[in-house]
């Protein structure tokens, strides 16, 4: 695909009075109208905070209006909204039964599938959010190494449990007492905090690439992988790599495999089943004892519909080709995207993996370019974000590329005339 080709004309956007009715309604019956990473509150007054639908690599807002998507329900959706293959097996198993007395045996099948998919898994163990899946890693490495000390990265996130919710308003120092922390690709931070945390490290948890709100991305130095592998190895302490938002976008396989380091434990959430609510534990043998002693549960975690899917979102990964499809669509997302910053003379830094990129720019203070670039790409037809990484989906065809590129194109010049104004 060529991103310098004509380029359709941005989709005219009709007035947001449905949504405006419904966060009306909502902040009467919804504390503060609307909570956590979806609360539209903080972003530009273009962004709808209801959505209606979704097909392919488009969504639509209450209003009626269509965006390319861009940010995948914030990860999860992979192969695009309402893939057939996923959705067809999901309504097969709900036509059965979702929520039982016992799983269904697509539990059984859905195990044996990652582990025969991701090369460091033994086992698998199962729940429904990324936040389940890491706090659950951690309570399994301190059940098999007796110890009590977790070591994260400054900066990352691991979901919004009070040991490691990134807002800390209802928690108390004692809830992350036994945290300990080291800085992202800096092997000697990490070696400083091992022998702090000395006899009682019990894991260290690590994103596979910095992917920190509201800053540049960072990809993994394979030397610093493959020192935590080494420091856990000498502490006899796991390492667990939280793959909740990048399993299955950078590998079919842990993100890790690509530069032959393999984790004891990881958690999985996202993109595994395509939008339907599922996370996964994975681990090795050395860490099966300790899965076996711990008690984690919940109401719906052996549901059977999301297991469905989720085996089905791996079949059509592997068949459809679906890494490789986010790589060339974003690979031609971000050559233009380049391209157009380039041409209007503004610095602007395009980071991550292009499955899972980040702009931003140079000199920007509070994130206020970003959100004049944003505001515009959302008008013109692009669903973006400025303060979190975006998301390429399989689905993404070069029509889908192109309208992006008209809509990133007007964005960039309303980026242009703020900074000439001044």
């Amino acid at each position: 695909m060529n991103p310098a080709a004509a380029r359709p004309a941005g989709p005219v956007q009709r007035p947001r009075l449905a949504d405006l009715g419904l966060r009306e309604r909502a902040r009467a019956v919804i504390p503060g109208g609307m909570y956590g990473h979806q609360n539209a509150g903080p972003l530009p007054p273009e962004y709808p905070q209801f959505m209606r639908s979704g097909r392919g690599a488009r969504v639509w807002d209450v209003d009626g209006n269509e965006y390319v998507d861009l940010m995948c329900s914030y990860g999860p959706v992979v192969l695009g909204h309402q893939h057939p293959a996923v959705e067809e097996a999901a309504r097969a198993q709900a036509a059965l039964a979702d929520c039982q007395n016992g799983p269904g045996p697509v539990m059984v099948e859905l195990a044996e599938t990652l582990v025969a998919t991701v090369r460091h898994a033994d086992w698998a163990m199962f729940a429904k959010n990324g936040t389940d899946a890491t706090t659950a890693c951690c309570t399994v490495a301190r059940a098999q190494t007796g110890r009590k000390r977790i070591l994260v990265a400054r900066g990352a996130y691991h979901g919004a449990a009070p040991w490691c919710t990134p807002r800390p308003p209802g928690t108390t120092p004692e809830d992350r007492a036994n945290l300990g922390y080291y800085e992202f690709n800096d092997l000697d931070s990490a070696r400083a905090a091992v022998a702090e945390a000395g006899p009682d490290l019990a894991g260290i948890m690590v994103s596979p690439f910095r992917h920190d709100a509201g800053y540049d991305q960072e990809l993994v130095d394979p030397a610093f992988a493959r020192g935590l592998r080494e420091l856990c190895d000498a502490a006899g302490a796991a390492l667990i790599l939280d793959d909740v938002r990048c399993g299955f976008r950078l590998a079919l396989g842990s993100s890790w495999e690509p530069i032959g380091v393999l984790p004891d434990l990881s958690a999985w959430s996202k993109a595994i089943a395509n939008g339907h609510a599922l996370a996964a534990v994975l681990g090795n043998d050395r860490y099966r004892g300790g899965a076996q002693q711990v008690f984690i549960t919940g109401s719906f975690w052996f549901s059977a519909t999301a297991m469905a899917a989720g085996l089905a979102t791996i079949g059509a990964l592997r068949a459809d080709g679906g890494i490789a499809a986010m790589e060339r669509a974003g690979s031609a997302l971000r050559d233009g995207i380049l391209a157009q910053a380039a041409a209007r003379d503004l610095a602007v830094n395009y980071t991550g993996p292009v499955q899972m990129p980040y702009l931003t720019f140079a000199g920007d203070r509070d994130h206020a370019l970003a959100c004049e670039f944003a505001a515009h790409a959302l008008r013109g037809g692009a669903f973006v974000h400025p303060r979190h990484n975006w998301f390429v989906s399989a689905a993404m065809t070069d029509a889908d590329v192109a309208l992006a590129l008209a809509a990133t194109d007007q964005a960039f010049a309303a980026v242009r005339r703020r900074l000439s104004a001044k």
